[in-house]
This record gives structure tokens, C-alpha cells and sequence, in this order.
């Protein structure tokens, strides 16, 4: 089953400085059928003022992956840990027993990412934090691994869950697969561009909830880039 879930039905909220859109249930905008889709419980699209962004505010036991989309995001946390990751790049925090972090666009446009919350398999754990750039060019007509729980994929980041997050650059008619499984939970969102999906088409920022798909299919029906989330 490919459900399409178009950007502009999408729950969402205006604060001035931050522009938001929810692909599931998420702070005011309540959905009980979009609770989350497996152990994906967030996906957010967001849009961050130039000079402003999310205070010192606490998590616990949640994966959380920031895909920049353009512009860079800045952070700091109650470990000490500071960074600046720019568009195409990921950081990663496990929230574990308990962290404060905050996020801040300090560059001079809007920057714009894609916020994933993924449930972990364990509750508790030390916190920890880390990025790392992954050049569009290395992803060109292939899905690059960006986070993973699964042991084998060496060149991720780690997440403390069964499940992926991936990412691709497609020209216009290139096709890329990957074998999910049945069982599992995929989410789909095209940063840039329109693709098809096992023959659904998928348009810019639109969600495509995943799921009794043995193998996933994906067609650029324009120059694309794309964020895949596999989890159980």
C-alpha cells in the first residue's frame, strides 16, 4: 500500500518565526489516525526565521534526525555539544534519559529541514549528539544510508533503533529500489522534485506512508531529492 499525503493537507502552524508543517500529530495539531506510521512518530517540516529558532528545551528517550534542506542549523546542548550543520547534512540526537538542546538559524536566510522523530527500542541510555555531512554528489542516482540502528551500516550515524533514514539525488528518470519488506514501515518525502513511487506519484514535500511492500520503487519524474524513513 502507497498512501499519498499531500503537503497542503498537511497539519501545520504559523508562530512568524518558524513556519510548520506535520506529517503526523504533532504539539497543537492533534490527528488520531496520524499518530505516526510504526516507530516514525514525527516528521516535520520546517521553516526557520533568519535569526531565531527552538530555546533550550528537554527530550527524553527519542530519536531525533534534523535533515537540512537549505540554509544551516545551529546547536547546542546540556552536554556541552555545539554545531553547525548546513544544507544535505544530518545530525542526530539521542534524547536517551534526558538532554536540553537548543536549535538556532543564525544565517542570514530562511532555513529549511525536515525534523524525524523515530521511537528507540530501548527506554533511558546516555544521551549523546552528532552530525555529519553527506555531499549530495556521493548520493547522485543511488540511496545513501544517513542514520541507522543496524550494525552493518558503518559509514551512518548511529540511532538507537531498528530503522533507517536515507537519502537520494535523482535526475529526471533515474530509478532507484530498495527492499523494505513487508512487514516494515516506510515513509517517503521529496525534498525537491516529483517521483513516483511503485507508480504513485509523489510531489515536492508530499509524505508517502509505505507499508505490505516487499521492494520500493522510485522513479524521478523531475530532478529529485528524496528522504526515506524504513522503521518496524
Amino acid at each position: 500500500m502507497i498512501e499519498r499525503r499531500p503537503f497542503k493537507e498537511l497539519g501545520g502552524a504559523d508562530h512568524g518565526w518558524l513556519r510548520a508543517r506535520h506529517h503526523f500529530s504533532f504539539a497543537d495539531y492533534k490527528d488520531p489516525d496520524r499518530m505516526g506510521w510504526g516507530a516514525l512518530r514525527v516528521w516535520n517540516d520546517d521553516e526557520i526565521k533568519s535569526q531565531s529558532g527552538f530555546p533550550p528545551h528537554p527530550h527524553a528517550n527519542m530519536e531525533i534526525i534534523t535533515y537540512v534542506r537549505e540554509g544551516a542549523i545551529s546547536h547546542q546542548d546540556s552536554l556541552g555539544n555545539s554545531g553547525r550543520t548546513e544544507a544535505g547534512d544530518v545530525q542526530v540526537m539521542s534524547a536517551g534519559s534526558g538532554i536540553r538542546h537548543a536549535e538556532y538559524n543564525l544565517e542570514p536566510d530562511t532555513t529549511k529541514i525536515f525534523q524525524i522523530w523515530i521511537l528507540p527500542d530501548r527506554q533511558g541510555g546516555a544521551p549523546s549528539w552528532g552530525a555529519k555531512p553527506f555531499p549530495k554528489v556521493d548520493r547522485s542516482g543511488r540511496l545513501v544510508t544517513l542514520a541507522s540502528g543496524f550494525a552493518n551500516d558503518n559509514d551512518a550515524l548511529p540511532i538507537r533503533a531498528a530503522a533507517r533514514v536515507l537519502g537520494a539525488s535523482l535526475r529526471e528518470g533515474e530509478t532507484v529500489e530498495y527492499a523494505l519488506g513487508v512487514a516494515r514501515h516506510g515513509y517517503l518525502v521529496p525534498a525537491a522534485g516529483a517521483v513516483e513511487v511503485n507508480g504513485v506519484r509523489i510531489d515536492t514535500r508530499d509524505g508517502a506512508a509505505i507499508t505490505g511492500v516487499d521492494v520500493v520503487s522510485v522513479k524521478a519524474l523531475s530532478d529529485a531529492e528524496i528522504v526515506l524513513v524504513d522503521a518496524a
